[in-house]
């Protein structure tokens, strides 16, 4: 018998102000998984399109298809597929989410709509009104 199981799993890069401050795995969602086998038999989404970071604290769950509480959300600045990694990058810049940041998410529509497809609670990281912060997502088929 053949077991062939397919999983998605992601990884993020946080920097701030040019600096790796965090690297933290992420949840994929059930919402971001429907969205996955969704797309594999039209189009009727729309692709990820924008990442969200904000100060909700409680843990990441699989029912999830929100942040906690999101502060910013941007388009994304890069989305590339190679070798079974998705990685997708965006710039938050001075203004943008400031606050006790502690949540990431990917969407494929900016706020306040749009299907999650991964969510991830981190240590605090505190973006001030003059400080970027840019997030390089990977998530991996495998």
């Amino acid at each position: 018998m053949l077991d062939d199981t397919m999983k998605l799993k992601g990884k993020l890069t946080i920097t701030l102000n040019g600096e790796v401050v965090r690297e933290v795995d992420n949840l994929v969602v059930t919402a971001g998984k429907d969205f996955v086998a969704s797309r594999m038999v039209g189009t009727a989404s729309g692709v990820m399109s924008h990442m969200a970071i904000g100060t909700g604290s409680t843990a990441a769950a699989v029912g999830n298809t929100t942040l906690g509480t999101e502060v910013g959300r941007v388009a994304l600045a890069s989305a590339t597929a190679s070798a079974a990694i998705v990685t997708y990058g965006a710039t938050f810049p001075a203004g943008a989410g400031t606050g006790a940041i502690v949540e990431a998410g990917l969407f494929n529509s900016i706020a306040p709509t749009g299907t999650l497809l991964c969510r991830t609670v981190f240590s605090v990281i505190n973006k001030g009104a003059s400080d970027i912060v840019t997030i390089t997502w990977a998530v991996t088929v495998g």
